[in-house]
């Protein structure tokens, strides 16, 4: 059974998020506060986090960023700003999705169990993936990606962006081929979501982002992944 960490200050909010992911079989925990949340994370293990951004004690989005700092559960954002530059901003600190309020909580569970299927441990390779001679390395039984030896702190929708890309260098892949295997098919958002993920991955493994050496732009269509044969 998943456990579901459902954090929102509205008492009705988070009662009928946990019932509906009860009915559905999933183990639902609740916090009002931003420190509960992160108290909670710290004390158990949750699989998945609902996250309002409207907090008393602390904007969402640096409680995202400080999750990130924890651990790579995945992230549902609820938020009533509904602009396309705040859904940009969710996912680039670190969100798997986003969801305006207000909102069925019907699509809530819809978009917990999408992200569960996306980000499945079921789907990793039992393999090591080492790139220019062991710069970049990916392993995929401790889902762990570290970069000249040191650790690289990945959401996982980048995880397994990269690993959907490194398990065939130099294969051309369009951005609807990568929505369909890191967001799954019953993403209805922007395609160009896949950009911004790039571009966060690129910070995190590329000397010089703007000048990658293992992620390249095929231009009009898509990405490759351009690193040395892995061995």
């Amino acid at each position: 059974m998943k456990t579901i960490l459902v954090v929102d200050d509205e008492e009705k909010i988070r009662d009928v998020v946990t019932s509906y992911l009860r009915k559905e079989g999933f183990q639902a925990v609740e916090a009002a506060t931003a420190s509960q949340a992160l108290q909670t994370l710290q004390n158990r293990s949750i699989d998945l986090v609902i996250l309002d951004l409207m907090l008393p004690d602390m904007e969402g989005e640096l409680v995202c960023q400080t999750i990130r700092t924890l651990n790579s559960v995945p992230i549902l954002m609820l938020t009533a700003k509904a602009s396309e530059q705040n859904r940009i901003k969710g996912l680039s600190i670190g969100a798997d999705d986003y969801l305006t309020k207000p909102f069925d909580p019907r699509e809530v569970v819809a978009r917990v169990r999408a992200i569960l299927r996306r980000t499945d441990d079921g789907f990793l390779l039992a393999d090591r993936l080492s790139f220019n001679h062991g710069h970049l390395e990916i392993d995929s039984l401790r889902h762990s990606v570290t970069c000249h030896g040191e650790p690289v702190s990945l959401t996982p929708n980048e995880y397994k962006l990269l690993l959907a890309l490194a398990k065939y260098p130099q294969r051309h892949f369009t951005r609807e081929e990568l929505v369909e295997k890191v967001l799954g098919y019953e993403f209805e958002g922007d395609i160009r979501t896949i950009d911004q993920h790039v571009k966060n991955i690129r910070h995190k493994i590329e000397a010089d982002p703007k000048s990658p050496r293992y992620i390249v732009t095929v231009y009009g269509s898509g990405y490759r992944f351009a690193g040395g044969v892995a061995k």
